[in-house]
């Protein structure tokens, strides 16, 4: 047996299993037509040989590799040289003076001042 939920007597109530299964407000899904491609450029096969890929530029990958693999005893993040501390020893700052500010703020808020 099919029930549904009855909006006159708010309860459950026997029913057929069409009316069970689309219940109050709610219509059978229709069929609606597919909507137009945005993006609708042809896309490119990987068997079509008879066009070339152009780069925007040369591969740096392999010269990176050499260079971070290089075994000189540098930590990965500095191996760059000067950007890369500057851009350490900022974040190491900025890290520091967050806790220290944080601290502050949590001993301004657990010890207010008194009104007298």
């Amino acid at each position: 047996m099919y029930y549904k939920f009855s909006g006159f007597t708010q309860r459950l109530v026997g029913a057929g299993a069409s009316s069970a299964y689309t219940p109050q407000g709610f219509k059978p899904a229709v069929p609606m037509e597919s909507p137009a491609l945005i993006f609708g450029t042809p896309t490119k096969l990987a068997s079509d040989s008879s066009s070339t890929v152009e780069y925007m530029g040369k591969n740096k990958v392999p010269e990176l590799q050499k260079l971070f693999q290089k075994p000189d005893g540098v930590p990965v993040h500095l191996k760059r040289g000067v950007p890369d501390k500057l851009l350490y020893r900022t974040t190491m700052a900025l890290t520091i003076g967050g806790t220290i500010y944080c601290l502050i703020a949590l001993y301004m808020a657990a010890h207010p001042k008194r009104q007298k």
